[in-house]
């Protein structure tokens, strides 16, 4: 919980990448700015201070005055002068002693020079020294005074208070500071631009929530029984799911599309569907061999067409399924086995007739009628379905052919179900069952199967009892897998379609096998009935 608190987002994320390089850049950047402006502005004040001393020393007044061949006054006046005009702190002469013959404040002069940084411009040198005198902590520029014979007869020094010097690298810094700060504030706003619109491109939606996203599509495009292919306004394949990449497999058709032309798998369906911005549904293509029912719609982005996305199914699978769901099989396989019962009594009729054997012929006709009677009248007593009934008189049919004995247990009721979907429902379960059960017979003479089912409270309870070889114990954890078979390929679908209608009704299923005896299955569902008046 907490960690999901410390998480940026994405703005957020990038306001604070963007503004800590920008003030990082700016505080290198500044500090190193500040450190050479602070140095060049105190190396100004030391030229100037330097250049003023050089300056004085050069007037041969003040040689003259210092050797003695000028009045003393003259130096202090000149001092003055030049201190005014140049802005020094002060402008101090002095001789060969160190004693002062000018200064801001008269009653300095003929005192002695304070600092004792003084002694190398008195012994020939020019140099800067930062010192405290009577007017406090300064930055001194010495030169020493040298008449025209080149003999020193004393020293100038120009001094600037330290504190002008610290006032004028405040200057230099307070213009950094408001630089730093403009580039600081015009960080942040080009930051604040920046998420917005990479905030605006991602649709609003921060890094993780895309991420997932994507992950739960591409689960999704996998998982779905259809194949997917999406293309390019141009035509070229940007996605192909693994259904898809199996059906063309199937085909024979190279899956390595992606990056290619869609024309090479279904040509000018998908081009059609970009050039007239329409969706084309459940169109059939022929690909090598393979019917494939192919559903294809534009992709708008912004209201222009960025695309298309078609999905595909075998036409094979589409009807097997259908044809398994609606119970149109077992609808099939018991009309087909009336039918040939029918036609068998018809070729017996004929031969008797052709022989004139018409006792023998009034006698089979009875037997007929009266085993069919028989059939009917216990079918119609005990099932009150009509598609039930018709359904099971089929199956005795197919099981009389096969020669297995299909009972009905004499206790056995079904009403008339409420919904025509229930029915369907159960000619799904029970006809596989069945279907199981006698070919677990196919092999052998004597075989029986045994239905019962009653009905109580609106719980339908159906049991399929058979004298097989019973289910081996390895294979039953699997015999309601999908494709499941031990009877050869394209098999194994009654027992999981069994599975999948009782799971839906909420039933229950339960299996019982023993080897050499025969297999129980007993199944409960819900079964809303018509009740008499």
């Amino acid at each position: 919980m907490q960690q999901s608190r410390l998480r940026f987002s994405l703005q957020g994320t990038i306001l604070w990448l963007v503004c800590s390089v920008v003030a990082i850049s700016l505080l290198v950047t500044g500090i190193l700015i500040e450190r050479q402006t602070a140095y060049n502005t105190a190396n100004l004040v030391e030229e100037k201070a330097t250049s003023v001393a050089r300056t004085i020393a050069t007037v041969p007044m003040m040689a003259e005055a210092l050797s003695g061949k000028r009045p003393e006054e003259q130096i202090q006046h000149y001092a003055d002068l030049v201190r005014q005009k140049t802005g020094m702190e002060y402008i101090v002469i002095m001789d060969m002693n160190g004693i002062r013959k000018s200064h801001p404040d008269v009653s300095m002069i003929g005192k002695p020079f304070v600092g004792g940084d003084e002694k190398p411009a008195l012994q020939g040198q020019e140099h800067v020294s930062y010192a405290e005198g009577t007017l406090g902590k300064s930055l001194r520029a010495f030169k020493p005074i040298v008449t025209e014979e080149g003999v020193q007869v004393g020293a100038v020094a120009v001094g600037i208070s330290l504190e002008h010097v610290e006032d004028a690298v405040t200057k230099s810094r307070w213009i950094i500071y408001l630089g730093l700060l403009f580039g600081a504030v015009a960080g942040g706003l080009g930051a604040i631009l920046l998420a917005r619109k990479i905030k605006r491109i991602l649709f609003g939606l921060e890094p993780s929530a895309i991420a997932h996203m994507l992950e739960q599509r591409s689960a999704m495009l996998q998982s779905i029984r259809e194949g997917i292919v999406a293309v390019e306004r141009d035509g070229r394949v940007t996605l192909m799911n693994d259904e898809a990449r199996r059906l063309f497999d199937k085909a024979g058709v190279n899956t390595a599309m992606v990056g290619k032309y869609a024309d090479e798998i279904i040509p000018g369906l998908l081009r059609q569907t970009i050039r007239t911005k329409q969706a084309v549904p459940d169109s059939e293509i022929e690909l090598r061999g393979i019917s494939l029912v192919v559903n294809s719609v534009p992709i708008f982005v912004n209201g222009k067409v960025a695309g298309a996305i078609a999905t595909f199914r075998d036409k094979t699978e589409l009807s097997q399924l259908a044809e398994r769901l609606t119970g149109v099989r077992m609808y099939a396989d018991a009309l087909r086995a009336q039918a040939h019962e029918f036609m068998n009594k018809l070729h017996v009729i004929l031969g008797l007739v052709h022989m004139k054997e018409y006792d023998r012929l009034q006698q089979y006709v009875s037997e007929v009628a009266n085993r069919h009677q028989e059939d009917i009248g216990l079918i119609m007593r005990q099932v009150r379905e009509p598609v039930i009934a018709g359904f099971l008189l089929g199956k005795m049919s197919r099981a009389r052919e096969l020669g297995i004995t299909l009972q009905l247990s004499e206790t056995s009721f079904l009403p008339e179900s409420e919904h025509s979907t229930t029915a369907h429902q159960l000619i799904t379960i029970m006809g596989n069952l069945v279907d199981n059960a006698m070919e677990a017979l196919s092999n052998g003479k004597g075989g029986i199967v045994r239905i019962s089912f009653y009905e109580d409270e609106g719980m339908l309870s159906l049991k399929v009892i058979d004298n097989g070889l019973g289910i081996p114990e390895h294979i039953r954890p699997h015999i309601f897998e999908l494709c499941f078979s031990t009877k050869g390929e394209d098999r194994g679908y009654g027992l999981h379609l069994v599975q999948q209608c009782v799971a839906q009704a909420c039933g229950t299923l339960e299996v019982e096998s023993t080897s050499n005896i025969g297999t129980s299955i007993a199944i409960t569902i819900p079964y809303p009935s018509k009740r008499e008046s």
